[in-house]
């Protein structure tokens, strides 16, 4: 029997919410732990995702995805255990990496050092400011892809950008910032942060939706629809972190410009 509209358009909401639960219960518990294990779990997850970028990339030689990945999570891990601002070129090391093992380098590369330095400014995050900053980014990706996957889903309209990602629509999108000013007017009243950071939310969250975007761009390139297929309803590591790559990179690189009102436990 063929399936109706209706049921082919949330056919995946069980699937996504299992795995989404899951995911949830494992990063609470590593966010509240912080320190070592907070750590380990981005090491692993960095590697994951340079694996997964590198299948995408058509690679010269077959082994260069599990190379890349553990070159990766090495070189992560080596920055964190010395805290040196000397090894700090390390995160390079795969950028440079993609350039010799793939094809279309400049979107590896490009890619590859968003994948490094989101890794790098969690765990320094985490221990500068403590485990509100994380809930609260991860709250911000949460929010705008939950508010936006209902409200495209229930609405639909105009496509935010069509050609890179088709499913994405305007009300989706708008749907998403309002979530993410939602989550920043919460911890402005309940946790007495600066009254900025509903404005800064919306951005962080923008930025989140460029990193989904931009992940849907090289899957296009590659014609392929998941990054993997390791976790069920969500397809890869890339197709879940996406967004929280862009909010992280965004919030280092607004850092470097001028103070940001973040929420700070320390």
């Amino acid at each position: 029997m063929r399936r109706s509209g209706k049921q082919g358009r949330w056919g995946d909401l069980p699937k996504r919410m299992a795995s989404a639960l899951i995911m949830l219960a494992i990063g609470a518990i590593e966010v509240w732990l912080g320190g070592v294990t907070f750590a380990w779990l981005v090491i692993i997850l960095t590697g994951l995702m340079l694996w997964e970028l590198a299948r995408m990339q058509r690679p010269v030689v077959p082994w260069a995805p599990v190379a890349l990945g553990l070159i990766g999570s090495l070189a992560l891990y080596t920055v964190l255990v010395t805290s040196t601002v000397y090894l700090l070129p390390l995160i390079l090391v795969p950028t440079a990496a993609c350039t010799f093992a793939m094809g279309h380098r400049k979107v590896s590369m490009v890619y590859a050092l968003a994948i490094m330095l989101a890794g790098y400014t969690l765990v320094d995050l985490r221990a500068a400011a403590g485990t509100p900053v994380i809930i609260w980014l991860i709250s911000i990706v949460v929010a705008s892809d939950v508010m936006g996957y209902f409200v495209g889903r229930s609405l639909g309209g105009p496509k935010f950008w069509p050609r890179v990602s088709p499913n994405k629509t305007w009300s989706g999108t708008i749907a998403g910032w309002v979530g993410a000013a939602i989550v920043g007017a919460i911890f402005v009243v309940f946790q007495h942060e600066p009254w900025e950071l509903i404005l800064l939310s919306p951005v962080v969250a923008f930025a989140g939706q460029l990193g989904d975007i931009a992940e849907s761009w090289i899957k296009r390139r590659a014609e392929i629809k998941d990054s993997s297929s390791l976790i069920p309803g969500h397809g890869g590591v890339l197709d879940r972190f996406d967004a929280l790559i862009g909010a992280v990179v965004a919030i280092l690189l607004l850092g470097l410009l001028f103070p940001l009102p973040i929420p700070n436990g320390i």
